[in-house]
């Protein structure tokens, strides 16, 4: 991919191994929406990581985003335009966001989300995705799409391992975003590091895992997505049926309008 695409794939040899093992850096490319995401460039994010996941070379993937954020989410202008009757558009929409998880959590080799600024939505189920998270004392995680008119049904679901039932609650209601020392302290980041240290700090803890018998990571990481599999299968039918009825009432569509116009709650 070039690096006009909106996401981006470069290569790290990883040094001990063989000659053309590498880590696989995937960059959400869109810095001037702060890589908010539409399903063209989901489209692209999953080819690239089922990519990864084909490419027995490839011995690790670190996740990041150009410019000043990770992900903001979902890019509002696409999704504000669902006619409240087209119950399709808002179930293809969930499907959308389904193989993208699925795609993060088949990687059998190891993930490591840079955070390397904002991580919202959407964005921000996709670095819990990682089974690593290094960030910042600057990044601004959450789930303000409740603000947006929104209801946080997969979102529940990616945070309540990390969280528990009340903080999950408490992000999904509230959609308030967290700096990253509250994001370390309640485990949504694994690590701190200085700012201009976290792209490279994710990709060291990367090729440090890729030294690591890719086996034993492999049937670990399988071991792991057992005992989600079935929440993220319900989380996914029940967001469909939820965003569905949420659509119809126009009102996601009405606060996105708001949010768009610059009247934000």
């Amino acid at each position: 991919m070039t690096a006009h695409s909106t996401v981006v794939v470069t290569r790290h040899p990883v040094d001990g191994l063989s000659a053309d093992a590498h880590v696989a850096e995937v960059t959400l490319n869109r810095p001037e929406k702060l890589n908010a995401w539409t399903g063209e460039m989901r489209g692209l994010l999953v080819a690239a990581l089922e990519g990864a996941a084909a490419d027995d070379t490839c011995r690790g993937v670190v996740l990041t985003g150009a410019g000043r954020a990770f992900c903001a989410g979902q890019d509002l202008a696409e999704t504000a335009a669902i006619d409240p009757d087209d119950h399709a558009a808002a179930e293809a929409w969930i499907d959308d966001f389904g193989r993208l998880f699925r795609a993060v959590r088949a990687l059998d080799k190891p993930v490591v989300a840079a955070v390397n600024g904002v991580a919202a939505g959407s964005g921000f189920q996709f670095a819990l995705l990682a089974d690593l998270r290094i960030g910042h004392a600057g990044v601004r995680m959450g789930q303000p799409e409740v603000l947006s008119g929104i209801p946080s049904i997969t979102g529940i679901w990616a945070m309540r391992g990390i969280l528990g039932r009340a903080k999950t609650a408490e992000f999904a209601l509230t959609g308030r975003l967290v700096d990253g020392v509250e994001a370390q302290r309640l485990g949504l980041l694994s690590r701190l590091v200085d700012e201009d240290r976290v792209k490279a700090e994710a990709l060291a803890e990367a090729a440090r895992l890729a030294a690591l018998p890719p086996g034993a990571v492999a049937l670990t990481k399988g071991r792991l997505r057992e005992l989600d599999d079935a929440g993220l299968d319900e989380a996914i039918e029940a967001a469909k049926k939820v965003h569905t009825a949420a659509y119809a009432t126009g009102e996601p569509q009405q606060e996105m309008a708001r949010f768009l116009a610059g009247r934000r709650r």
